[in-house]
């Protein structure tokens, strides 16, 4: 199953009641950051009224990021990889090495969402160069590089290599507790414990998949974010539908379903989904069994609706930086082409230049000759 590396941003606010609008606008970011898991739509909406008056680059960055995490929350990765492509595009232009490498990083989770992984792979590389310019006690760097190992040990897990990616995400777990502000990473860690839960699960050692999930349930709660902590439950849940407690899993389930209502999560609810259908079925309940299983089907061809769509993005964007590359490396040519011309004519005109010269020469020299001769 995958699942998305999300981050909270806090913000101070500003006490001074002379920078009163700029308390406003922090309050709204806040509020969009806490609300991107479990309102989605609503975080969004705050994300473009701000950024309809923001004039720094650096900010109107992070609100694009905002709006692009909060579309792979719905799981509509073609507006989430529209945001990120315009984050991108603002990020060349700005001097800030820690925007850089977040915006590098969250390109890579964009393409692993997309099971996109060796353009996903690639990207991290490239994050790397930034990752190692920044300072060892900047707190950026253990987040962002903690944010690297957990989307490569997602990558591995979903090749069912969950030995390299348990070891992924014990890295990834290493990173954000160097980082102070506990606070800040408590969402991460929900998600990589979240997948720690399933390598666990994939090695059939439950006991350290339950207590993974309940870690990372526990942080979900600590940030009042409630898709994760559905997506901790639903975990839990396939703990003990393995042990076949089906009736301990679909109260977790149904707690689960609960949490999701206003997340829009298609991923979180197909989930959802097929485990109940598994557990009704498991308990002999045909009729409960069918309808959870055709809400499973509905959601399932809604994703693959939607990654299509996604997936289409990327070849238009593929296309357009062809198509870009190709006119830059025309217009260089032209250019290379004009300057070689012009070189070429200033040296048939030098060229030319020391042939009359030396013709005009050698005239003077051969009159003087004839006059040397006839005197």
């Amino acid at each position: 199953m995958k699942s998305v590396i999300k981050i909270i941003l806090l913000l101070l606010v500003c006490q001074l009641p002379l920078y009163g609008q700029k308390v406003s606008d922090d309050s709204l970011l806040k509020k969009a950051n806490l609300e991107i898991y479990d309102n989605p739509d609503h975080a969004i909406h705050i994300a473009k009224k701000l950024l309809e008056k923001e004039n720094d680059i650096n900010m109107s960055i992070r609100l694009y990021m905002l709006m692009s995490t909060a579309n792979i929350a719905k799981r509509n990765f073609d507006e989430s990889l529209l945001y990120t492509l315009k984050a991108k595009e603002l990020a060349q232009k700005s001097n800030d090495l820690k925007i850089q490498t977040r915006v590098l990083i969250s390109v890579a989770i964009q393409y692993q969402q997309m099971q996109l992984f060796s353009k996903s792979l690639e990207t991290l590389n490239e994050a790397d160069g930034y990752l190692k310019k920044l300072p060892d006690d900047a707190p950026e760097k253990h987040i962002e590089t903690g944010r690297s190992y957990a989307i490569r040990g997602m990558i591995y897990k979903s090749k069912w290599n969950s030995e390299i990616a348990l070891e992924k995400f014990l890295i990834s777990v290493r990173n954000f507790e160097k980082v102070k502000e506990k606070k800040t990473t408590y969402a991460n860690m929900s998600v990589v414990y979240y997948n720690i839960g399933y390598c666990y699960l994939n090695l059939f050692q439950r006991d350290k998949a339950e207590e993974a999930f309940i870690r990372s349930a526990d942080y979900a709660r600590k940030v009042q974010a409630k898709s994760l902590e559905a997506f901790a439950l639903k975990g839990m849940a396939e703990v003990y539908k393995q042990k076949r407690e089906n009736r301990k899993a679909l109260d977790l389930l149904i707690q689960s379903e609960n949490l999701s209502k206003n997340t829009g999560d298609i991923i979180l609810n197909e989930g959802i989904y097929k485990e109940m259908a598994d557990n009704y079925l498991a308990m002999g309940n045909p009729s409960r069994y069918q309808l959870y299983n055709k809400k499973h089907f509905e959601m399932r061809f809604k994703r693959e609706q939607n990654e299509l769509s996604s997936i289409n993005q990327i070849i238009n964007n593929h296309n357009k930086e062809t198509l870009k590359k190709s006119r830059e490396i025309k217009k260089q040519y032209n250019i290379l082409t004009i300057i070689c011309i012009g070189i070429g004519i200033i040296l048939i005109i030098l060229l030319l230049y020391f042939i009359l010269n030396i013709r005009k020469t050698n005239r003077k020299y051969q009159k003087e000759i004839q006059q040397l001769i006839r005197s």
